[in-house]
């Protein structure tokens, strides 16, 4: 065989080697079809929450037996911190709250739980408002990611792609049509799969995270393979292929 075939042949496989089809890069491919159903969206409060509750009411006397931070530090003045108004679900789903005493709060939404507590407190309080909050919103993004680790969340929802966006982006080498979302409710953990690529995936059950959520982004096989065979030997292939190319083009 001619020796230019053959440098050709092993430039263009070196080439082709190296490239990633477009659909296994591109997000949200296809049809969309919109669907309003995951707009309404909302948390469920979970063991280990931590939740800020605070009363007000045009009667401040009323409400202050049942805000911890009047308690503590008073209404003469003091700095906000939100830690020393905050209950702590219990591993039963409860917490422990002034004056109504044991309350359930597992499994409902922060708006649920709002109107289970105007209604307790309307028995003690003219008009009660009350605000909610969840203070731990925290999910883990880990494999081929920009910069993986432990991301907290300020709102009280976050989406798959505001979570890898806040990760870095995936790299080159991350699986967009298969991604590991693991997710644990009441003791009970689930694994579940998500493509990325697919326009659909927006009207998904996972397109928005649940506290404690793990989003795990497998390697593709080039890159266990590269892995397997050393860094140095990767750079030597690309590089003598560079050469290999460049001697061609001189040549001819």
């Amino acid at each position: 065989m001619n020796i230019y075939k053959v440098v050709s042949v092993f430039a263009l496989f070196l080439i082709a080697a190296s490239c990633v089809p477009s659909k296994r890069i591109i997000y949200l491919q296809g049809q969309q079809n919109p669907n309003n159903a995951a707009a309404n969206y909302e948390p469920l409060i979970q063991q280990d929450d931590m939740l800020y509750i605070h009363v007000s009411s045009t009667v401040n006397d009323a409400v202050t037996p049942f805000n911890i931070d009047s308690q503590t530090v008073g209404n003469s003045g003091g700095s906000f911190d939100s830690q020393k108004q905050s209950y702590l679900v219990d591993n039963s789903g409860n917490i422990e709250f002034p004056i109504l005493g044991t309350l359930n709060v597992s499994g409902y939404s922060l708006n649920k739980l709002k109107d289970i507590l105007k209604e307790k407190l309307l028995v003690y309080v003219k008009d009660p408002v009350i605000n909610i909050r969840l203070l731990n919103f925290k999910i883990t993004v880990l494999g081929e990611v920009n910069n993986p680790g432990l991301i907290s969340v300020a709102s009280q929802r976050i989406t798959v792609l505001e979570a890898i966006a806040s990760a870095g982006d995936l790299t080159a080498y991350g699986k967009r049509e298969n991604i590991l979302l693991i997710r644990e409710y009441q003791g009970v953990k689930t694994y579940n799969r998500i493509d990325l690529t697919k326009a659909e995936f927006v009207n998904s059950p996972f397109y928005y995270l649940d506290q404690n959520d793990v989003i795990y982004v497998e390697p593709r096989k080039s890159k266990i393979d590269s892995t397997a065979i050393g860094p140095n030997v990767t750079a030597a292939i690309s590089i003598l292929g560079f050469v290999l190319t460049t001697a061609l083009i001189l040549i001819r």
